[in-house]
């Protein structure tokens, strides 16, 4: 069996702050990472290269990263980090006719690989995120979104139980490429997921829900594992977790979204992962797809 330390992972949901030390505190007191700190976790969990990930709406925090920002550090490390642009969907005129291919076909030519995290405060299928989404799709550009269960105190695209909103985005746009990701996305990986905890760190055995549903259905929703969010989505029920991983194993990858030094969940899952395979629930060809195959494939990396 190939020995699971020879394969170097892919973070496909890296967030890492240009100038830490002007930056307001994020709500641990801490200010997002720095490039060096995000690479010294890197370094510890056997991950190659990250994909840094803009935040540009006012409603995740008080400053902006934006898409040159990650650039600037995808460039000045560039066998540690490539980058996704950052656009609103309200940009260019806060108009559900923009055409944003422009500005998209822009950021694609001069290296993005794809765009997000989308964490507006808008529903996912709102006219000018619809129209967002639309040429996202026709100029090949995967996007990442953060979904959210209400408008107001929180950030991220919004939804209903269930994801009605997200499966109409689906369906109208077939050559879109969406990466999901969020407490809330993960969350619908049980049936049993109510309302009142949709947007939280659900616990307890999985049944199969609402999320296998959508990924059996459309081809073009892929999952992001990132944050305590997707993993706990798999280590709540490792029995579940194994059957996910074995039916869609083109359709997950491995991400961190660590944004300050001291979080350690990330070293938890990595953990996990590497008992899953040793027991023989992730078999080695799965395992590689989900930590890296899959970000190569669909990012060009």
């Amino acid at each position: 069996m190939k020995d699971i330390k020879s394969i170097k992972k892919i973070d496909v949901h890296a967030h890492v702050c240009p100038f830490p030390e002007y930056g307001v505190p994020i709500q641990t007191g801490a200010p997002l990472l720095s490039a060096q700190e995000q690479l010294a976790i890197y370094d510890k969990l056997n991950v190659e290269r990250g994909v840094l990930l803009p935040l540009a709406s006012a409603e995740f925090h008080f400053e902006q990263i934006t898409g040159l920002d990650c650039k600037m550090t995808a460039d000045n490390n560039p066998d540690r980090f490539s980058w996704f642009c950052g656009l609103d969907p309200r940009c260019a005129g806060h108009s559900p006719t923009a055409d944003i291919s422009r500005v998209l076909n822009h950021y694609k030519a001069i290296g993005a690989k794809g765009v997000g995290e989308l964490t507006a405060q808008m529903y996912v299928d709102d006219p000018m995120m619809d129209n967002f989404f639309y040429h996202c799709g026709e100029c090949d550009m995967p996007v990442t979104i953060h979904l959210a269960d209400r408008i107001g105190g929180c950030y991220g695209i919004v939804d209903e139980l269930g994801l009605p909103r997200l499966e109409k985005m689906l369906k109208k746009h077939k050559k879109l490429k969406i990466f999901g990701h969020s407490a809330m996305f993960w969350s619908h990986i049980s049936a049993d997921v109510e309302a009142e905890n949709m947007n939280s760190y659900v616990k307890g055995k999985v049944k199969p829900g609402r999320l296998t549903e959508l990924l059996r259905e459309y081809d073009n929703l892929y999952c992001d594992l990132s944050a305590f969010s997707g993993a706990n989505a798999l280590m709540r029920d490792p029995e579940h977790a194994a059957e996910f991983i074995a039916e869609f194993s083109d359709r997950i990858m491995y991400g961190c979204d660590v944004c300050w030094v001291n979080q350690t969940f990330q070293y938890d899952f990595d953990a996990f992962l590497t008992r899953m395979v040793e027991d023989g629930m992730i078999s080695v060809e799965n395992y590689e797809k989900l930590v890296r195959g899959n970000a190569v494939r669909l990012l060009g990396l």
